[in-house]
């Protein structure tokens, strides 16, 4: 009997997926799907994240926005996710989206910048006030966004400002009273550096920005230049914070079939050194605990053999390299050094040396340090 049972409610619930069944069920299934997985996502291999995926997202065409919204609140928090739903509810209706704009780690920069530049107003206010906005988000919002959205990232002491944004927002600021007060109480901003660096025209605007609000002095609003200190943090290394983002960021984008050399060569454009050392271990399919042990211990042969592994082409290898968080910058001549051995090793013998280190370290405790790739000279 209690198999009959369970025949009946498995059948039951393939008729829900299949939209054969009333709403009511598969708004029931949905909420129970998503909340199973809220509870056991930090246990979940990458084939059962897929499979979570494939079902929420169908279910995400079937139930009511309502459903939708209570889902996107579970998910929001997750530090790891289903990517193409997450993505999915993303772009929803701002009503189910705002949780995951404002709060999920799993959405990338690239996916924020998309929905700031093909969504509503409200998508844009809810990525400016999400608790970090990298320079590249807010440059999009400055471009894309309204009053509301660029005085909520102005107002934002987590927002990065490249100069590029800034000089947008010293035009903005011309017609924006609100702007021009919320630039004055950014004190990390070295206006006066920036005079410098601008170029004539949104020169001319900064000077006539105190006429906006009289109170406004840019040239004493603060003693950090906002553009030197990010080039700074980029290039300060490995930070354990950051490499859990973007690993699960990656994972998204596996998720989705997105995880290409496309995305690799976004990664080294932008300097998202994490994001490509992440990749290299979702790629080849090792534990995320082995790259950082190589980033660690400077191990220029293991990343050599393992990127010539995936087939890069010898530019995209050295953009990667010059971004990867090392414990400590490559230094030129190191960075000569590898680029020529990439060259010299083939992708065959690259891959055989790899496949005999992953057996190697197979048969050894997998919580060793794994051994040191040696490249023929």
């Amino acid at each position: 009997m209690n198999e009959f049972y369970e025949g009946n409610r498995a059948f039951a619930s393939f008729r829900v997926l299949n939209g054969e069944d009333n709403n009511t069920e598969q708004d029931q299934l949905f909420r129970n799907m998503a909340k199973l997985f809220s509870f056991v996502s930090d246990r979940c291999d990458d084939d059962q994240v897929s499979q979570y995926d494939e079902a929420l997202c169908r279910l995400a065409e079937l139930v009511e926005l309502e459903a939708r919204a209570h889902v996107a609140k579970l998910l929001a928090p997750l530090q790891r996710a289903p990517g193409t739903v997450v993505i999915k509810l993303a772009n929803d209706d701002i009503e189910v989206a705002r949780p995951l704009l404002e709060f999920s780690t799993v959405l990338s920069d690239d996916d924020l910048i998309d929905i700031i530049t093909h969504r509503s107003e409200a998508h844009r206010l809810a990525i400016a006030g999400r608790s970090t906005v990298p320079e590249r988000v807010g440059e999009a919002i400055v471009e894309h966004g309204g009053a509301p959205s660029v005085i909520r990232l102005v107002r934002n002491a987590n927002a990065e400002f490249g100069k590029a944004t800034l000089e947008k927002l010293v035009e903005r600021a011309t017609q924006n009273a609100e702007i021009a007060a919320d630039l004055r109480n950014r004190a990390e901003i070295d206006w006066k550096a920036l005079r410098g660096e601008i170029d004539s025209v949104a020169g001319k605007v900064l000077e006539s920005l105190g006429e906006v609000d009289g109170r406004f002095d840019p040239v004493v609003a603060g003693k950090v230049n906002a553009v030197v200190y990010n080039r700074i943090r980029n290039r300060a290394g490995f930070n354990a914070q950051e490499w859990k983002v973007a690993y699960n960021q990656v994972l998204a984008l596996h998720d989705r079939k997105q995880l290409d050399e496309r995305a690799l060569t976004r990664f080294a454009r932008f300097a998202y050194g994490h994001h490509a050392a992440a990749s290299m271990a979702v790629m080849l399919r090792v534990s995320p605990e082995i790259v950082v042990k190589w980033l660690a211990s400077q191990d220029y042969a293991a990343v050599t053999v393992a990127m010539r592994t995936l087939g890069l082409e010898p530019d995209l290898f050295a953009g990667i390299v010059a971004v990867l968080p090392w414990r400590d910058l490559p230094t030129e001549s190191d960075r000569t050094m590898v680029a020529s051995r990439f060259v010299a090793l083939d992708r065959e013998e690259a891959g055989s040396i790899f496949e005999l280190w992953r057996a190697h370290a197979f048969r050894r405790r997998q919580s060793e340090s794994p051994e040191r790739v040696a490249i023929p000279a």
